[in-house]
């Protein structure tokens, strides 16, 4: 596949390489790629799991976190829907 320029926001390209070939958007790729770079590789793996499973929260949480990261058309969603949309954010 060919390299793709991440910009010189982004602080470990390959990383942020590995992420972007995995699937991840371009944002979610750059913001853990800078942070393993601020922090170290192993302290950035080791933060997540702090927060519930979305199939927890109500819809009006849901919503909000949606609007939070400027999801489009989360008011026409369902619970699923949002999600869907969370997690592939």
């Amino acid at each position: 596949m060919p390299r793709r320029d991440p910009g010189p926001s982004v602080k470990d390209d390959e990383l942020y390489e590995k992420l972007r070939d995995e699937g991840n958007s371009k944002e979610k790729s750059a913001r853990i790629a800078n942070a393993a770079a601020a922090r170290g590789r192993d302290a950035v793996g080791s933060q997540g799991g702090k927060s519930g499973s979305y199939d927890d929260w109500t819809v009006a949480d849901l919503r909000r976190r949606a609007a939070e990261l400027g999801i489009e058309g989360r008011s026409g969603m369902r619970k699923a829907g949002l999600i869907d949309a969370l997690r592939s954010h």
